[in-house]
């Protein structure tokens, strides 16, 4: 039987040795980069809603080019997954502002996805030279009202810029009779849009052929409505915790000038930076305001240290 013992354990380590090189060679099967990428990673098609709208008014999927666009915004949106999870996040910190605006301006809902494409809720500056979340032009912001300067650009104050906004958009729906050609004209232009039904002898957006940027303008607009709306639909999946929040904040209104913003934000027990955050549309250390002009300036009050 003592034999015996020594051959059986020999036995028993070689079914064990066999059987952990086989493990091996089928986690390394399955390990290399062809295997792996061949075996988990996938793209899928996407599959359209039944019906989309904006602004309450139906989009003609069943006309084979407009499913075509759709489907290519989409796509694009939803698998530059990066990017829209960035927009859901900053969402939750803006749209409140925005949508509340919208409503007293009599501006439907929808449009608050306008300036998702337009800026990704970024205050930004393209290099035509629009500026802010609804990417505003210099001659445009002054003729609505808006200071635009060296020193002030109310183009980056969100809700005075949200206002200006809804002034030209319910000027294109009072033009046109509908929200669809008015969003595209606050890409191509009123005169642009109104040339084009003219010599196109249409009367909706649908029904036009445009340039490749306001061609694929409103898709744009209605694919971030769809993923926004429905964002586990399409894989994007996060926490409440997971977005950004508003700044609680302090306003201070004045009529004067601010000889040095640092300093001011100190007196105000916060950092230059904490408040030129909050204020974008102060564009310098100082606030010349020479003409007595009333300001609002918000004051962070849950600021980090």
């Amino acid at each position: 039987m003592k034999s015996l013992l020594p051959l059986l354990l020999g036995l028993v380590i070689l079914v064990l040795v066999a059987f952990s090189a086989n493990e091996r060679a089928t986690v390394f099967n399955f390990q290399t980069p062809k295997d792996a990428y061949e075996s988990t990673y996938k793209v899928y098609a996407l599959s359209l809603p039944d019906s989309m709208s904006f602004a309450g008014e139906n989009v003609p999927l069943q006309k084979p080019d407009v499913r075509e666009r759709m489907d290519r915004e989409l796509l694009v949106n939803t698998y530059w997954q990066s990017n829209m999870m960035l927009m859901l996040k900053r969402a939750n910190k803006y749209f409140p502002t925005i949508t509340a605006i919208l409503n007293e301006e009599r501006v439907p809902e929808d449009f608050k996805y306008l300036a998702v494409i337009e800026s990704g809720l970024q205050q930004v500056r393209s290099y035509k030279g629009a500026s802010g979340f609804w990417q505003i032009m210099r001659t445009t912001g002054r003729e609505m009202g808006l200071e635009v300067n060296a020193n002030v650009d109310e183009r980056y104050h969100v809700e005075k810029a949200t206002r200006i906004a809804c002034k030209y958009l319910k000027r294109a729906y009072k033009k046109f009779g509908s929200w669809t050609l008015a969003a595209a004209s606050y890409n191509r232009g009123v005169a642009g849009i109104s040339r084009n039904l003219r010599s196109q002898k249409v009367d909706n957006y649908y029904d036009l052929y445009l340039g490749e940027e306001t061609r694929r303008y409103i898709f744009r607009i209605l694919a971030v409505k769809e993923i926004m709306k429905y964002p586990k639909k399409y894989g994007f999946v996060f926490a409440p915790k997971d977005l950004y929040e508003a700044t609680e904040i302090k306003t201070v209104g004045l009529d004067t000038a601010i000889t040095n913003i640092a300093r001011f934000a100190q007196q105000m027990g916060v950092k230059y930076k904490e408040l030129k955050l909050e204020n974008p549309w102060l564009r310098q250390n100082h606030l010349n305001n020479k003409s007595r002009k009333y300001y609002e300036i918000k004051i962070p009050t849950t600021a980090g240290d």
